[in-house]
This record gives C-alpha cells, structure tokens and sequence, in this order.
C-alpha cells in the first residue's frame, strides 16, 4: 500500500521533532549539572560496645581543586621564628561554606573552607587565607597541607595536598640528614580534635590522611582503637562516630599491612584524645 505524500511528510516531520525534543531536554540536564556534585553512596556501618562507625562518600566533591605551596620551598631552609606560608589555590574557595547535609550535622567551621597545616603530624592548625605565619621550632619538619571541607572533612584526591620537608634555623653542622621517606606509605593524623559540645557531640568525625598508599579489604588497612574498641577500615574515607561517651575519648589509628602488621614510618601509629560535653 502506498502512502500519500502528504501523510509521509507529517510522519518525518513528527520524528524530527521528538528527537529534537530529547536532544534538548539532554542538553538542558548536562548544562544544569554542577561542577560541585553531592553524590549519595550508602556504606555498611560498623558497630561495637555501643560505638558506631558509619563512612560517608557522599559530601559536595571538588575534583578539579588544587592546592600548591609556593612557600617555603620543598627542602629548603628558613629562619628561626614564624615561618611564612604561601599558597596557590584553583578551583577552591576559602572561607565558603560546603554544602551538603554534613555541615548541619557534625561540627562545622563557620569561617568556611580553609586549609589544614599540619607539622610533623602535630594537630593541625587551621587557615582560612592563603598567605599566614606559623612559628615552628628549629629543625627539620615534616609539613602536610591539604584543603578541608568547612566541617573539616579533608579533599583526597592528588592535586588537593602537598608533603614536603623544610628545616628551619641554622643547624649544627652534625646534625643527622633527614631520614623521612616522602615516598612511603604513611598515615597523618586529622580529626577529631579539641573538644566538642551539645549537638556536635553526637556525631563526630574520624578523618585521617593518607600518602603514597590505599586501602582495601585483605590488604593495607587503618586500625582504629576507639576507647579500646578495634575497627578494621578497609577504606579511605572520613567515618561517623556515634555512641561516644560523655567526656575524654581515645583514638588510636595504626597503618597495617595484610598481615596485620605496622607499616614503618614515623607517624603510622598515633593516638589522639578529645573531650565531649552535654
């Protein structure tokens, strides 16, 4: 059977408007897209004394942000005293706040985004320009910088930290060379930190840093000793803490290998306290 012309021609030109229609709706959904994208990812809590452990991979990411320190330079030496730094930011906005569902649940900075300078893995100290003074003793240091989340949630990805070596003041002509590998595996320190109090204690936020290593199940692992409790963490990711007791808390986080055993290195086993309060 043969098809009038003039109905065929209604034919095409229906089928050229719907696939114009979708093409549109897929342009207007990839250009509303935001670079900062939230995406939920459910994980398996772990739970022990009454103690919970829940990681969440779903905070606002940042993959294009980088972070350089331009000063001081790597291996170099500076003077006694308050140390300059100087760092060089794209893609990353100090002093915003994250957004996400996080910042109303846990503590949060209410100066914003800022920077985590942390000293031969010392409490951080946290920094909300990009060009600030630190007074460090003389010697050699161990500095790592990372961005942070508003609730101090640390950016994992390689172009949002910098580890380097610097020694300040003059040192003895016998001093011992510096013996930290910067290309081993090692573990930092991060939260939590301080004290927490009211609706900030109810949730607190286990986030550590790593470098030069991953983790996963059956192989590199974070051992986390929680007021005696273990928790084997098979993943690099910042982990809800719930069922704290009121008053001084202890973490202990190790570095181990797939035998269970401590990786070397200076800071692959520390143990920090902080404080809740009603």
């Amino acid at each position: 059977m043969r098809i009038p012309a003039l109905l065929l021609s209604g034919i095409i030109l229906m089928g050229l408007a719907a696939c114009d229609t979708a093409k549109q709706a897929t342009e207007a959904t990839s250009s509303t897209t935001p670079t900062t994208t939230t995406t939920t990812v459910s994980a398996a809590a772990i739970e022990k004394n009454g103690i919970r452990l829940t990681p969440f991979l779903d905070s606002p990411k940042y993959p294009t942000a980088q972070l350089r320190l331009t000063t001081p330079a790597a291996g170099s030496t500076v003077p006694s005293g308050a140390v300059p730094f100087k760092y060089e930011l794209t893609n990353f906005q100090l002093t915003k706040m994250t957004g996400g569902m996080h910042g109303e649940e846990m503590a949060n900075s209410m100066k914003g985004q800022h920077i985590h300078n942390i000293v031969d893995n010392e409490p951080y100290s946290a920094h909300y320009e990009t060009n600030f003074t630190k007074n460090i003793v003389d010697g050699q240091h161990v500095v790592l910088s990372f961005l942070s989340r508003s609730y101090h949630e640390s950016l994992k990805h390689r172009g949002a930290y910098d580890l380097r070596l610097v020694t300040v003041g003059k040192l003895p002509s016998n001093a011992p060379a510096p013996t930290f590998d910067l290309k081993a595996p090692h573990l930092f320190y991060s939260r939590p930190k301080d004290v927490y109090s009211g609706k900030d204690a109810q949730k607190v936020m286990l986030d550590f840093y790593l470098v030069n290593t991953t983790l996963e199940p059956g192989g590199t692992q974070v051992r986390a000793t929680i007021n005696g409790s273990e928790f084997m963490l098979d993943q690099w990711a910042p982990y809800m803490m719930e069922g704290l007791p009121m008053g001084e808390n202890t973490v202990k986080l190790e570095l181990i290998d797939s035998d269970g055993k401590l990786i070397p290195g200076p800071y692959n086993s520390v143990t920090r306290t902080f404080s809740l309060q009603p």
